[in-house]
């Protein structure tokens, strides 16, 4: 197996339905072995971890409300209760479940099908690895990066994997935040939206096949006005958003800070840097503490 000594894989969480889809079909194609039966899943809610799980496993049927898709009773404890297991590969996200079906019993119904030689894959990994007597094959991580291990006996743990992504998720929000306000502050100042979006820690790049005719510093202070205008963000449907009273296109509604004030340290760099491999002009935007690398 060519990922047998896989310590961990980092990538960046892509914030877009199609771009988390592809990385999903990427992970599974990398990483994912035939013989896995355990695999778990972690990360605040609206992370996009059911959008990962349908593109590492098509056809899968989810069990949680994230596209209005409610199965009951959930058909893994329906089917260890009747004593019948009638499926390969079985969904279960703990959190939702645990609202119809005791923690213990989830545990129980989790390791008698993974050890009848059934995969079962599972949202919210960390609620329920305490109550297992074994640790998940592929453990998948989702905050503000994705992170991807095959851990063993000795680790690492759910818990451990919980706590880098449930801390960098904030990030990931307000980063999505800051770059749909800055994209919008563009447009209002009547210049055209990005060809494409890429990432960097804490922080966005918008990038261009032409140079932009705008002061930078102009854009960043009327991104920095609406942060201080602290506008309700909220989620209207799977392709957009509200900010205050405008209506916005947006590929990741699900993936956004409450309200614009909870965006912290937003900063644009001053000037476009020019890739000359791509050939895009890049608008590089950071929040909280800038990354290293922009600092130098």
């Amino acid at each position: 197996m060519q990922h047998q000594n896989l310590r961990e894989a980092v990538y960046f969480a892509p914030r877009g339905k199609e771009r988390l889809l592809y990385l999903g079909n990427y992970l599974a194609q990398r990483y994912l072995d035939p013989s896995d039966r355990l695999i778990g899943f972690i990360g605040p809610s609206g992370m996009g971890k059911s959008l990962l799980i349908r593109g590492m496993f098509p056809g899968l049927e989810l069990t949680n409300d994230d596209e209005n898709i409610n199965v009951r009773p959930l058909p893994l404890v329906r089917d260890i209760r009747t004593g019948s297991l009638r499926t390969h590969t079985y969904h279960v996200d703990v959190r939702f479940e645990m609202a119809f079906v005791p923690l213990s019993e989830l545990a129980a119904c989790v390791k008698e099908a993974v050890l009848a030689g059934r995969r079962v894959v599972v949202e919210h990994f960390d609620t329920l690895a305490p109550m297992l007597p074994m640790n998940a094959e592929l453990l998948v991580g989702v905050g503000e990066e994705a992170v991807v291990t095959r851990p063993t006996v000795f680790g690492p743990r759910a818990s451990e994997i919980a706590s880098r992504v449930f801390e960098s998720s904030r990030y990931r929000k307000m980063v999505h935040t800051a770059e749909d306000l800055t994209t919008l502050a563009l447009l209002d100042l009547e210049q055209p939206a990005p060809d494409c979006h890429s990432d960097l820690p804490h922080g966005f790049v918008l990038e261009y096949k032409k140079e932009l005719s705008v002061d930078l510093t102009v854009v960043e202070r009327k991104v920095q006005q609406a942060i201080k205008a602290n506008l309700p963000v909220t989620y209207y449907d799977e392709g957009h958003i509200r900010i205050g009273d405008r209506l916005i296109s947006c590929t990741g509604p699900r993936i956004h800070v409450s309200r614009t004030a909870d965006i912290q340290g937003f900063s644009l760099e001053p000037k476009l840097c020019f890739d000359p491999l791509s050939r895009h002009y890049l608008l590089v935007g950071t929040v909280g503490n800038a990354p290293k690398e922009m600092e130098d």
